[in-house]
């Protein structure tokens, strides 16, 4: 069905489809535009949701990571930063393969338009002048046959009075001769005209209108087919980033499925576990009996039914559990103030580090070592005496680190009950010491060591008992009393308390 036969005379219509046509065009690409930046910002917020819950670096929350279901949401944040890539990408596509592509169509469409109705335009322009010119012949020769009509009347009239002399009737004669020529003239020309304009008017509605508006309506098919692609584009450039998305979603769900409740289990065992063993049972104390205290009864070394606390100091009277008293400050080198399994960790990590230092020094030390070597061959190439400083240096620290790894290794096989304890002097004593009496005693400061695997320093020249400071009063009594050193006689009996240990 062609518009040039069945839409021969709307031509206004058809003026107003195509600019519909276009209009339709343009909003369609704001739509898309609109959509990129949809995609741009949507893409934009997921990556900053991604990155405000990503892990701080060197911090508490970077070590809880190391549990499984800590990983597999670090995974999924991963993987929405990649899914918010494909939204980028989206944009990104559509705004190149779909609103700049059909900005230019448009404005080549613009050009297009504006020349064929241009075209048709002319083309009716050149149509009305022929009608014009076909109209003023008509009215010529319409003219000229009303002046020979009554030039005609005049000379029959003249020929007919006998008062009219022979001069005037042959001049009536001749004037009505001239005007039937000019008629026939106009006659000749207002047929030609009409076969002109009836020539160009044919050709002008079915031909030149035709071809015109065969143009303008394969124009708007064109245009039509376009969007219908850039439709089809919109959802290609959607359809190739689902793959990549899919993945991105397999992934979750990997990490989803690779969570392990047991292994996370296990760490919390890891991270907390202090390695001391519960306590025991609770003896039996008999009330019924009269107790009689004799004197070595009285001695505050002999039993712990002397001791003026229980089993549990009066900070955790009533707990069954060896809570373990924190550190204060930084703790001593060898973490002896940590639980056993504790220590042993911190002990293992450390010795690890060193063992990573020291394969970094001698690492530069060969690199270093080849570098001297090279000068040495080519001495164009550098000084080899140069490198004689940093390989000294490297020296030592190799040293200083391989004493310290040496000394934490002692430390980390003494936890492991691979070296007998330690029993040197500068070893950290135990304050918890049981007074024997009120008189001067000598040295018993054993290396002891509390539950919670802390020390505390007590000199080894003392000579008096020590009374412990209030801040251990957490501290658990040791589980065998200390060796007796003397006894003395009780002159009469007291009731034991604590302000007695500061006589």
């Amino acid at each position: 069905m062609s518009w040039g036969t069945e839409l021969w005379d709307q031509f206004d219509n058809l003026e107003k489809h195509t600019q519909w046509g276009i209009d339709v065009l343009e909003k369609y690409i704001k739509f898309v535009k609109e959509r990129t930046e949809i995609e741009i910002n949507y893409a934009k917020q997921l990556r900053n949701l991604s990155k405000k819950y990503q892990p701080k670096k060197n911090s508490k929350e970077e070590d809880e990571y190391k549990y499984s279901s800590c990983q597999a949401f670090l995974a999924t944040l991963n993987e929405m930063n990649d899914y918010a890539g494909q939204h980028e990408v989206v944009s990104e596509n559509m705004t190149s393969q779909i609103t700049a592509e059909l900005a230019r169509y448009v404005q080549e469409l613009k050009q297009e338009r504006k020349m064929h109705f241009h075209d048709g335009r002319k083309a009716q322009q050149h149509i009305e002048t022929c009608w014009k010119q076909l109209e003023s012949s008509k009215r010529r020769f319409e003219r000229d046959c009303k002046e020979a009509d009554r030039a005609q009347q005049y000379f029959e009239k003249m020929d007919a009075d006998i008062n009219v002399t022979k001069a005037d009737v042959e001049k009536a004669r001749q004037q009505a001769q001239l005007r039937h020529q000019m008629a026939e003239e106009s006659k000749a020309e207002y047929s030609s005209t009409l076969q002109r304009f009836n020539h160009e008017q044919h050709d002008h509605y079915h031909t030149h209108i035709p071809n015109i508006f065969q143009k303008i309506q394969e124009m708007e098919e064109r245009r039509i087919i376009r969007i219908g692609e850039s439709m089809k584009t919109f959802a290609e450039v959607d359809r190739q980033v689902i793959p990549i998305i899919g993945k991105c979603l397999d992934e979750i769900t990997k990490a989803a499925e690779s969570i392990d409740q047991k292994h996370d289990s296990k760490l919390v065992v890891e991270a907390f576990k202090s390695g001391f063993e519960p306590p025991g049972d609770v003896d039996f104390e008999d009330f019924t009996q009269p107790i009689k205290r004799t004197v070595s009864d009285s001695s505050l070394s002999n039993s712990k039914d002397g001791k003026p606390e229980s089993r549990f100091s009066s900070k955790s009277k009533g707990k069954l559990w060896p809570f373990i008293k924190k550190n204060k400050g930084g703790g001593p080198e060898d973490f002896s103030n940590l639980p056993p399994e504790q220590r042993r960790k911190k002990l293992q990590q450390k010795v690890d580090e060193l063992n990573r230092d020291i394969q970094k020094e001698m690492d530069q030390r060969d690199a270093l070592t080849k570098m001297k070597d090279v000068y040495i061959k080519n001495p164009q190439m550098g000084d080899a005496a140069s490198v004689d400083l940093k390989l000294a240096e490297l020296a030592q620290n190799l040293e200083k680190l391989r004493l310290e790894a040496q000394k934490f290794e002692g430390w980390l096989a003494e936890v492991e009950g691979r070296l007998p304890a330690r029993t040197e002097p500068a070893r950290r004593q135990s304050g918890m010491y049981e007074p024997q009496n009120t008189l001067t005693v000598n040295n018993c400061a054993q290396d002891r060591e509390s539950p919670d695997g802390s020390y505390t320093e007590e000199p080894s020249q003392e000579s008096e008992v020590k009374v412990p400071a209030p801040e251990f009063d957490d501290e658990f009594d040791d589980e065998e009393p200390l060796p007796t050193i003397g006894t003395c006689k009780a002159l009469y009996t007291f009731e034991e308390r604590r302000d007695d240990l500061s006589l």
